[in-house]
């Protein structure tokens, strides 16, 4: 840490507010916020602080520190919040940009219109969305406009205009798709009511707008306006119709927004559900990058800012999937900027929380199809490998791992396993299978050394490419006899490593002691996730073989079998303890086994059940 940054950290305020890091290129790289800024920023440069991958590289970075004080922590949250979406600084969790989805705009105009809109221009028009699903925005809209009749013209309605007589009514006039405010036939307080049904619809409130409409009809009624309260009648019968159509997941009314975040590597996608009168009136999902090694509760907290900091209706419950740390200035936040009390919850048991979980599960349904789509690139990498190159720090991108366990119970049967993984994605055809042609008494390290010097040298016969890694189950033991293998056969700067089972440690040919990984490091997890493929592998292989070796055992004591009725024996009943259960009749009808034959089996296998019992 240089001397400037030093003088900073000592001189910095204890007042709320945020902090913003710097590095070599005067390019923001982090914003963060702070209740007292001192204490928390000079928490980064702490040596006993526990740091992550990410937050070490971080550190490493910072070249320069700027400081921004706020009246209070609730003001810092709504600029943290406002600058990482302007900046979207390389270390901060962001959100991906959303320009490309849909909104829909209600001009500010006298007689404002609606209609769907990819560009927002700041001009007093309010903006609904954005919508993520845009079939449910085209039918959202298309409800609207055939039960409000809001005008759909481009004409500029200015008050002067209307009463020259400079317009005509259109088609949709007259077949009850609008009012005529071009020809002045419904005045400028009388359409606004209508506009304001529309916002209401729009934010799923339409028991308030069957209400309004209905108090409204009956006026109509008494007033004698009959054919207007028909047309208010027919506006409520098309309500209802809609409300029909949506299902009734909650038994109370209170407006709520469901919300769950799905992770994988770098990426997440955060799941919205509008829940409006008890009913789900639509859901949203937005991508979401740089949360690798991030807590659950901090992506949670950022999607919440990033999501009501532009949000045209907040509910009165937020339903999170779990606690968050902000959860009080958030809540005060929002009550201050909506003026109402606002309450975040994490819902435990009953309907919520089975739709928490149906949320999460939205969340994870769209995590997935981004990573499928991501997948269909020739360049695309998984974070995970990339993790593994930047904790190993290998030259080469870790694509193509080939994993090596030993299986030797009680020494019996010694076998191999060989698995691979490309793009950290199990490869099922590549993985082989070895029998241990060495020393009958069990030595993990000669074994190692065997199946190791076995694979590579066919490799060599073969003319075949080498893997980008090559990882061993175990520690430095096997790590040195995999290598002493490679190196009889001429094979220098191969990548190896070992994975110890106790601790996960890794060990590297460079360094007697432990690799320091990172626990929440996804090069770890994956590092974990192939180590065990390999070891349920090699496990599996060794107890089919033991099956046939007992198998084979028990019934060529017995007289009479040989290979071929033995063969038949286990394609009839497919293993021993079957064969034990078989009755004399059902073990003669194997092809093959006379009564006399089965008679013999069956007296051979119970007598050898009865001398075990008494033992």
């Amino acid at each position: 840490m240089h001397e400037a940054l030093q003088e900073k950290l000592a001189t910095a305020p204890t007042n709320p507010g945020i902090y913003i890091f710097k590095d070599n290129n005067n390019k923001i790289i982090y914003i963060g916020k702070a209740k007292a800024l001192r204490p928390r920023v000079r928490s980064y440069f702490q040596k006993s602080r526990d740091q992550g991958a990410k937050l070490t590289r971080l550190v490493k970075q910072i070249a320069d520190v700027e400081f921004i004080i706020t009246d209070s922590e609730i003001e810092a949250l709504i600029l943290e919040a406002n600058l990482v979406k302007e900046y979207a600084p390389r270390y901060n969790v962001n959100l991906k940009d959303d320009k490309s989805f849909p909104y829909i705009r209600l001009t500010y105009e006298s007689f404002p219109r609606i209609f769907p809109t990819r560009k927002l221009i700041r001009d007093g028009s309010k903006y609904f969305g954005p919508y993520t699903d845009v079939k449910h925005m085209r039918e959202l809209l298309k409800t609207v406009k055939r039960i409000f009749p809001i005008r759909s013209c481009n004409l500029e309605l200015t008050q002067k205009a209307i009463a020259a007589g400079s317009f005509k009514v259109c088609l949709n006039y007259h077949i009850k798709r609008c009012l005529g405010p071009c020809e002045g036939k419904i005045n400028q307080a009388e359409y606004q009511r209508i506009v304001g049904d529309v916002v209401n619809f729009i934010n799923g409130k339409d028991r308030q707008v069957v209400n309004e409409l209905s108090e409204r009809m009956r006026q109509s009624s008494e007033a004698m306006a009959f054919e207007k309260a028909a047309r208010i009648r027919d506006q409520i019968e098309f309500i209802k119709a809609f409300q029909y159509k949506q299902k009734v997941i909650v038994p109370d009314e209170l407006d709520r927004d469901i919300i769950a975040v799905a992770t994988e590597d770098d990426d997440a996608c955060g799941a919205v559900f509008k829940v409006r009168d008890g009913k789900i009136i639509g859901k949203q999902h937005f991508y979401l990058n740089g949360v690798a090694e991030e807590p659950m509760g901090d992506i949670v907290t950022f999607f919440v800012k990033r999501y009501y900091l532009k949000a045209d209706f907040v509910p009165s419950e937020i339903h999170l999937m779990c606690d968050i740390d902000e959860k009080t200035q958030i809540e005060k936040w929002l009550e201050q900027s909506h003026n109402k009390k606002i309450k975040i919850v994490v819902p435990q048991i009953g309907e919520k929380a089975k739709l928490m979980e149906m949320c999460r599960l939205n969340a994870k349904l769209q995590l997935g199809e981004l990573l499928l789509q991501k997948m269909k690139t020739e360049d695309y990498v998984p974070h995970c490998v990339k993790a593994l190159q930047r904790d190993l720090k290998l030259e080469k991108l870790p694509r193509r791992i080939e994993a090596f366990d030993i299986s030797n119970i009680q020494g019996t049967n010694p076998v191999a396993s060989m698995v691979t993984f490309i793009d950290g994605k199990a490869a099922k055809s590549e993985y082989r299978r070895f029998k241990i042609r060495g020393k009958s008494t069990p030595d993990d390290f000669a074994m190692m050394a065997e199946v190791v010097k076995r694979r590579y040298s066919r490799l060599i016969r073969e003319s075949k490419d080498f893997p980008d890694l090559i990882l061993v189950d175990g520690g430095k033991g096997q790590l040195s006899s995999a290598l002493k293998s490679l190196n009889e056969l001429g094979i220098a700067n191969q990548p190896i490593i070992a994975l110890a089972k106790r601790l996960d440690e890794v060990f590297t040919p460079a360094c007697s002691d432990a690799q320091n990984i990172p626990k929440a490091s996804s090069g770890l997890r994956l590092l974990q996730r192939i180590r065990d493929e390999s070891h349920r592998f090699a496990i599996e292989y060794h107890r089919k073989l033991r099956s046939k070796c007992t198998l084979k055992s028990e019934l060529d004591d017995i007289p009479g079998i040989g290979k071929n009725r033995r063969n038949e024996l286990l394609k009839r009943f497919g293993s021993i303890s079957k064969i034990k259960k078989a009755s004399i009749e059902a073990l003669s009808a194997v092809d093959g086994i006379s009564e006399r034959l089965a008679i013999s089996i069956y007296n051979h296998l119970h007598n050898n059940e009865k001398k075990e019992s008494d033992q």
